[in-house]
């Protein structure tokens, strides 16, 4: 991937999707709603995971987007040194 900022914010809304859904009763009302309330009791099995997997997802994105920031810097004031 050359440019990591699609890999921050695919994480970065990825993560905000499973925190929504961890800390507010979205999936609970959706499945009920559809009539799929006798698998809420399982969700924790499945979002705290996913919330761990993207929060990791994250950390390694910002820190591919710092080794490519220092790398790839094409800044003014670093060309024209001599």
């Amino acid at each position: 991937m050359k440019n990591p900022k699609t890999l921050l914010r695919g994480s970065l809304i990825g993560t905000a999707v499973v925190a929504l859904c961890c800390f507010t009763p979205a999936l609970v009302v959706l499945f009920s709603a559809v009539g799929l309330a006798a698998l809420t009791g399982y969700l924790d099995y499945v979002l705290f995971p996913a919330l761990a997997i993207f929060i990791g997802l994250t950390v390694y994105a910002l820190w591919r987007k710092r080794q490519y920031d220092a790398c790839c810097d094409t800044s003014p004031e670093k060309e024209s040194q001599p």
